[in-house]
C-alpha cells in the first residue's frame, strides 16, 4: 500500500513539474533561448547534480556497464531526450503551454500501442478491458488531432483584459512572428511518439540495469553529446551560448535540477515499480495545471476544441 501510493504522488509531482517548467521554457523561448543550446545546458547540470548519489550509492552495486548496454542507454537518450526534447521545444516555439500540455495526452495511447505492437502488454482487444483500452486509444488520439486542426469557440474572454505577465497581445494571440500552431503541434506530436518510444525501452533497460542514479547520468551524458552534435549545424553563433541573469538562465537551472535529475530519477523509479503504462497514464494532469495558470496569468484564450 505504501508503494502503492507513493508511486502516485511521484507521479503527480512529475507532472506538476513538468507544467512549470512548460511555462518558464515559453518565457524562455520569447526571450531568445536556442532550444539545443538549452538541452546541452540542461543536461550538464543534471550531471553534476545526479553524479554524487550515483557515486555514493552506486558505485559498489551498479552493473558493468557493456558495450551492449551502452548502446542501449545510447538509443534511451537519443530517442527520449535528445530527439524528444529537442522537436518538443522547437515546437513550444509555434505554439503555447497549453498546446504542448494538451498534446502530451496523446502519449498513454502511444505507449499503449507501441507496448502492444512489441508485445509487451498481454492485453486481448477480446476482452471488456482490451475494448475499453482500444476505445480510449482512439478517443485520445482524435482528441490530440482536433485539438489540432479545430480551433472551435471562445470558452472564455475575461482574462484579455489585464494578463499578469505579457506574452500575448490584446487579443490572447503570441506576438511571436514564428508562431504556427499547426507546425508546432505536429512536431509535438513527433516527440511524444519519440518520448512513449522511451519509456518502453526505458523498462527494459532497468531491469538489466538496475542502478537508478547511474542509469539517468549515463542518459544525460548521451543527452548532452548528441545535442552538442547538433549545435554544430544549428546553434554555431557563440552569442547562442551566453548566458546571463534572465529567465533563460532560471529554465536552465530549473529542468536542469527539477527535470533531469529529480524528475527522470522519479519516472525511472515509478516505471521500475508500476511499470510503463502507469507512467504515461499521469500526462493528462499536466493540462489542467498550465491551462488555468495561462489562462490567468498569460491571459490566453481557451477555445472550445483547442
Amino acid at each position: 500500500m505504501k508503494s502503492f501510493s507513493s508511486s502516485y504522488i511521484a507521479m503527480v509531482v512529475v507532472q506538476i513539474a513538468y507544467g512549470v517548467s512548460n511555462i518558464i521554457m515559453k518565457l524562455a523561448l520569447q526571450k531568445g533561448l536556442n532550444p539545443i543550446v538549452f538541452v546541452v545546458y540542461r543536461h550538464l547540470i543534471a550531471i553534476l547534480v545526479l553524479s554524487p548519489f550515483a557515486y555514493i550509492f552506486e558505485r559498489k552495486t551498479r552493473p558493468t556497464l557493456s558495450f551492449r548496454m551502452a548502446m542501449k542507454i545510447f538509443l534511451l537518450s537519443s530517442m527520449g531526450t535528445t530527439v524528444h526534447l529537442n522537436l518538443y521545444y522547437t515546437g513550444l516555439e509555434y505554439t503555447s503551454p497549453t498546446v504542448g500540455s494538451a498534446l502530451s495526452n496523446v502519449m498513454p495511447s502511444l505507449t499503449t500501442l507501441i507496448a502492444v505492437v512489441l508485445g509487451m502488454e498481454t492485453k486481448k482487444l477480446g476482452s471488456n478491458r482490451g475494448k475499453a483500452k482500444l476505445f480510449g486509444t482512439l478517443v485520445c488520439i482524435g482528441g490530440s488531432l482536433i485539438f489540432t486542426f479545430c480551433k472551435g469557440k471562445r470558452l472564455f474572454t475575461s482574462f484579455k483584459q489585464k494578463p499578469l505577465v505579457q506574452l500575448y497581445d490584446t487579443e490572447g494571440e503570441s506576438r511571436n512572428h514564428k508562431e504556427n500552431w499547426v507546425k508546432g503541434a505536429l512536431l509535438i506530436l513527433i516527440s511524444e511518439v519519440a518520448l512513449s518510444a522511451r519509456i518502453i525501452l526505458q523498462a527494459t533497460v532497468y531491469k538489466i540495469y538496475p542502478a537508478l542514479f547511474s542509469l539517468n547520468v549515463l542518459i544525460c551524458i548521451f543527452a548532452s553529446l548528441q545535442s552538442s552534435i547538433l549545435t554544430m549545424f544549428w546553434a554555431r553563433n557563440p552569442h547562442l551560448w551566453k548566458l546571463d541573469w534572465n529567465i533563460q538562465l532560471l529554465a536552465i537551472v530549473y529542468c536542469g535540477v527539477v527535470i533531469s535529475a529529480l524528475v527522470y530519477w522519479l519516472q525511472t523509479w515509478c516505471i521500475s515499480k508500476k511499470g510503463r503504462v502507469f507512467a504515461a497514464m499521469f500526462s493528462p494532469l499536466i493540462l489542467v495545471i498550465v491551462g488555468i495558470f495561462s489562462a490567468i496569468v498569460f491571459a490566453e484564450r481557451l477555445y472550445l476544441g483547442r
